[in-house]
């Protein structure tokens, strides 16, 4: 999968919010629900890292849709250079997970991350960040609020509440997709539009809270890096003996 990086991702804190505050004017809000009906292949990402370490996992798994059986995986190990900052994540993110899906050889028509889309104090979360960069639909689907306020939707699966930034505009949805658990935080990644977003994260959800293109990412990363724990950790024991 193809893409063109917008700029450099080796700047400091100030730097990042500037490109932040630049790339907000690209993101496209999509009105057509109707172009969304054929979509083959629907993509989730996530990454897996440690804060006091520099090496982090990223994962890609593409889905056919809408019956989500997997058609792809693919996964890279790297260096983590950014340092952890709320509401930056992206810096510190993007630039592993954009090797993933450079690995892809079935090119996704819409993608769900694992963090926030325009649910963010400035309007870019890594799901609208890397809708840009890559030039794709993307939604943002977290397990917790970043920015915003709302209303606790209802009990039952299905039901949402809208989530509003502090001027009372709309920036995303808190959606119950399993009864009586948690809600997810769904906000427009780039090229789509909120009510898209949420119909696409239920149809995604099947028996878990977490829709599954993100949770079997999710699982996947946490996976591998699990299992590189163990293997450094079998290696120290070895070098200490």
């Amino acid at each position: 999968m193809q893409y063109k990086n917008l700029h450099k991702w080796n700047v400091s804190p100030a730097e990042a919010i500037d490109i932040q505050k630049d790339l907000r004017k690209r993101i496209v809000v999509s009105h057509q629900p109707s172009a969304f009906k054929n979509v083959r292949y629907i993509a989730g990402a996530d990454i897996s890292c440690n804060r006091l370490s520099p090496l982090g996992y990223a994962v890609v798994v593409v889905m056919r849709f809408p019956d989500l059986e997997i058609v792809e995986e693919k996964w890279v190990k790297g260096e983590i250079t950014f340092p952890y900052i709320p509401g930056l994540l992206a810096f510190r993110e993007a630039p592993i997970l954009l090797k993933a899906f450079e690995k892809l050889t079935i090119e996704p028509a819409l993608i769900i991350f694992d963090g926030q889309g325009i649910a963010h104090p400035r309007g870019m979360g890594i799901a609208s960040h890397l809708g840009i960069i890559l030039n794709k639909p993307t939604i943002g689907c977290a397990k917790s609020k970043l920015f915003g306020t709302y209303k606790e939707p209802g009990e039952n699966k299905g039901d949402f509440s809208y989530l509003y930034d502090n001027r009372e505009n709309v920036i995303g949805a808190v959606v119950r997709t399993k009864s009586n658990t948690k809600p997810v935080f769904v906000s427009i990644g780039h090229k789509i539009d909120l009510q898209t977003s949420i119909k696409v994260i239920q149809q995604c959800t099947k028996n878990y809270r977490i829709p599954e293109p993100i949770r079997l990412a999710h699982n996947l990363v946490n996976r591998l890096r699990n299992k590189s724990s163990v293997v450094s950790h079998q290696h120290s024991e070895i070098a200490d003996s």
